[in-house]
């Protein structure tokens, strides 16, 4: 049985997902959310952001936003990568021969895949959903010549854009097709990745234990949608947004009054952290 005050006393670590729980599709971290990230630094509480995003994006974002401090822990793409401790640490990558297979398990659906690439997105056509993708991680598009392209090299993961509607069919499709070798989620409302199954953001929380002296009760984590599940199960008081997806809902011990668009994040903290 979690115990959300026994949490909060000894909390020593905050995990934080970011589109859709620190911040809306505006992307703008609000005034309220940077006071309320630099008064938990100020208390000595350890920041993490977690996120589907690579570390070399995410280490970025302390500076953009203004801080004159580091985030303390960085959780990337979903669990891959741990930097905690001045050190950077990879996990389960898909080798060539399970990319192929996951692009031929996603033929039947009208989507456009696309990974991380050499600082690039390579992806199979440029559309607005593309450019929108590169826009956010500030990398230039290539379109692969042939499909090959995307299982030429190992990959910590794949991604594929669609419509909200193709979304929901496969999230349908993979609970009857399961696989050991690759485990597919919704990290967006228009985006399903695919990563070893032994990669999770919980996973991530699991080694950050591993290599400090916080135990997952001292943690906090906030998310929003399938891909957080996991590290708001292993911390010791997950919160989900109100603005989430209804899976994350029914498995968080707590849901924000607001969403994240009215500072759902820093308005839960003001209340019962600071």
């Amino acid at each position: 049985m979690k115990d959300k005050q026994n949490c909060i006393k000894n909390l020593k670590c905050i995990l934080c997902d970011i589109d859709g729980t620190l911040y809306d599709w505006s992307r703008i971290l609000s005034p309220e959310t940077i006071k309320v990230i630099q008064k938990l630094h100020d208390k000595g509480i350890l920041l993490g952001l977690a996120s589907g995003r690579p570390y070399e994006e995410l280490c970025l974002y302390a500076k953009e936003w203004g801080f004159d401090f580091d985030f303390d822990v960085i959780i990337g793409l979903n669990g891959a990568e741990l930097y905690v401790s001045h050190h950077l640490y990879e996990y389960f990558k898909l080798s060539c021969d399970t990319l192929k297979e996951i692009m031929e398990f996603m033929k039947p659906f009208d989507v456009n895949p696309f990974l991380y690439w050499h600082q690039k997105l390579l992806c199979m056509k440029k559309d607005k959903m593309m450019e929108k993708s590169a826009a956010t991680s500030k990398r230039k598009i290539v379109v692969a010549d042939c499909e090959d392209m995307l299982y030429q090299e190992e990959n910590a993961k794949i991604m594929f854009r669609m419509s909200e509607e193709e979304v929901a069919k496969v999230e349908a499709f993979l609970k009857t097709h399961p696989s050991k070798k690759y485990a597919g989620f919704k990290t967006q409302s228009t985006l399903i990745e695919f990563m070893d199954p032994r990669i999770s953001k919980g996973f991530a929380l699991e080694k950050l234990c591993e290599k400090t002296n916080i135990k997952p009760e001292q943690i906090m984590a906030f998310g929003d949608t399938t891909n957080d599940n996991s590290m708001l199960e292993k911390a010791g008081w997950g919160v989900c947004l109100l603005n989430g997806s209804q899976d994350t809902k029914d498995i968080a011990d707590e849901i924000t009054k607001d969403s994240c668009s009215n500072d759902g994040f820093a308005n839960y903290i003001r209340e019962n952290v600071l």
